[in-house]
């Protein structure tokens, strides 16, 4: 018998589900997106700059709203899912690289399947800057 229960495709799709809402949200700068994939108690942290920077979702969501989205400057979407691992029924390790122009990320997202949905816990990042000409050769021509 499996020690980690019943795990099936309906857990890997509502993931799948909770992370394109996750990318849509960063991606158009839609705070209403990222208060449906993640848990009103995640934690947003990081160390790129060699500081720890730890913000609640009441301190994250905010710079989201101020920030321009990728969207908005025709930046192409370079999303990317890695890797879903499941530690137990309840438990997934999401590893995705997203970007926001001039910035690459690679994301560490800690999901929890609480309060009867899959829901991010901690989304924990590294990000790298985008050469400038990578940065603009990625935006969307206008037809």
């Amino acid at each position: 018998m499996s020690t980690l229960g019943a795990i099936g495709a309906t857990d890997y799709d509502a993931i799948v589900a909770v992370l394109q809402d996750y990318l849509d949200g960063l991606y158009h700068s839609d705070t209403t997106l990222l208060r449906k994939a993640m848990h009103p108690r995640a934690i947003y942290a990081c160390a790129t700059s060699g500081e720890l920077v730890v913000l609640s979702m009441d301190e994250y969501f905010p710079i989201v709203d101020r920030r321009p989205s990728p969207a908005s400057h025709g930046h192409a979407r370079q999303d990317r899912l890695l890797s879903i691992e499941f530690a137990g029924p309840v438990t997934a390790l999401v590893r995705l690289e997203c970007a926001i122009p001039p910035k690459r990320f690679m994301d560490f997202l800690t999901l929890l399947h609480v309060e009867g949905r899959w829901q991010i816990m901690s989304k924990v990042f590294h990000y790298h800057l985008m050469e400038e000409s990578a940065a603009s050769t990625d935006r969307v021509k206008a037809p």
